[in-house]
Parts: C-alpha cells; sequence; structure tokens
C-alpha cells in the first residue's frame, strides 16, 4: 500500500513550478576618472560656494577646536604618566635608603659597637651590674 496522500503532495508540486527567465544586465564600465570627475563638479561647477563656506565656517572652527584641545588632553595624560613613573621610582628609591640606613643604625646601636665607639674617649664598659639606690621614706 502506497502513500496516496504523498503522490497528490508531490503532483501539485509539479504542477505548482514555473520556469523562471532571468535577464542579465550589461555591466558598465567604470570611468577611470570618477573620482577627477567628482572634485571637477564639487569644486568647478559651483557646488562649494563663498555662501555655504562661510555658513560652515563656524562649524570648522568649532571642530579645529575640539581637535586642539583632544590633542593638549593627550599631552597632558601623557605628562602625568611620565610624572607619576617619576614619582614611583623616586619613592623606591628612598624606601631602599630607608632601609639601608635602618640596618647601618641597627648595626652601630649594639653594644660591642658603641664600646668600640667610646673606648677612644676614656670610657669602658661596666664589668659588674648596676647598684641600686634605695631610700627609705624616714630619712627625709
Amino acid at each position: 500500500m502506497s502513500n496516496q496522500f504523498r503522490e497528490d503532495l508531490e503532483e501539485e508540486d509539479e504542477e505548482l513550478q514555473e520556469p523562471v527567465i532571468r535577464i542579465k544586465k550589461p555591466k558598465k564600465e567604470k570611468e577611470p576618472e570618477a573620482a577627477g570627475v567628482f572634485f571637477k563638479k564639487l569644486f568647478l561647477d559651483g557646488v562649494v560656494t563663498k555662501e555655504s563656506a562661510t555658513a560652515l565656517l563656524p562649524f570648522l572652527i568649532f571642530l579645529s577646536l575640539l581637535t586642539m584641545l583632544y590633542i593638549a588632553n593627550s599631552h597632558m595624560a601623557v605628562k602625568n604618566i611620565r610624572d607619576i613613573d617619576k614619582l614611583n621610582k623616586e619613592v623606591k628609591e628612598l624606601s631602599w635608603e630607608y632601609k639601608s640606613l635602618k640596618a647601618d643604625l641597627m648595626f652601630k646601636s649594639k653594644l660591642t659597637e658603641v664600646a668600640k665607639k667610646v673606648d677612644t674617649l676614656g670610657i669602658k664598659e661596666l664589668v659588674e651590674p648596676p647598684k641600686k639606690i634605695i631610700i627609705s621614706s624616714n630619712e627625709h
């Protein structure tokens, strides 16, 4: 048993399809001087007149001002970045100097180093521990 419904659909599809005729249009050759013709028409034939140029003058001045501000802003940003880098280097150098000075101070404040420095003045290191002086309240 075959599928009659399927056969009916296929027959209808064949009846609906009609051949499509396409006509190819001949390609136009491009003019080699298209840009030159455009600029000739634009400037020589009077498309841009004195009146339209003067009417656009405030807008052109505004655009040039914005361009100058943009350039100045980028120069200022680059200068700030350079200053920040220079300050970071300076902070690192000062940090290294602080650490080295702190290490020198710790070394020079050792008991043996202090004893060597004071020995030239004639002061000697104590051999016995210091004595505690006790004052009773009745003596005064």
